[in-house]
């Protein structure tokens, strides 16, 4: 089992990560309901594909001796309707200032990204808007 999930009432819930004890609150959006006073359940599922990205770019970027520290992915989830569900997600990285790379690497690092776990497990129908900006001094 990897996780829990109590629903604690308002449309909160509490999870649980059984291995490591650490919590996550969510709350129902303000769409839908809710104070969106937490991450909603579909907050999370965009949040973590730019967590998977980053993590499995630093992963790769370890084996190449490579520091991605200070990386930032700014997530964006839009939602539509008819069925109500994630229509799109945009993930905007933003390398370290000063990290410099060749265009091969580059190539490299983005594709990890684009193909780590979360990105191949989102229905096909989602539109993924993912960028890159290598900042250069």
């Amino acid at each position: 089992m990897t996780a829990t999930v109590t629903y604690e009432s308002n449309l909160r819930t509490t999870c649980l990560h059984l291995q490591s004890g650490s919590t996550i609150e969510t709350d129902a959006p303000t769409d839908n309901k809710g104070k969106g006073e937490r991450f909603s359940p579909t907050d999370l599922i965009a949040t973590g594909l730019g967590a998977c990205m980053i993590t499995t770019m630093g992963i790769k970027a370890e084996t190449m001796n490579i520091l991605l520290d200070g990386a930032k992915v700014e997530v964006t989830k839009v939602m539509i309707s008819d069925p109500r569900r994630i229509g799109k997600i945009i993930a905007h990285v933003t390398m370290p200032a000063g990290l410099n790379v060749d265009e091969k690497t580059k190539e490299i690092l983005e594709r990890v990204a684009r193909t780590c776990p979360v990105e191949r497990s989102l229905h096909p129908d989602v539109v993924l808007d993912i960028a890159f900006n290598w900042q250069q001094f």
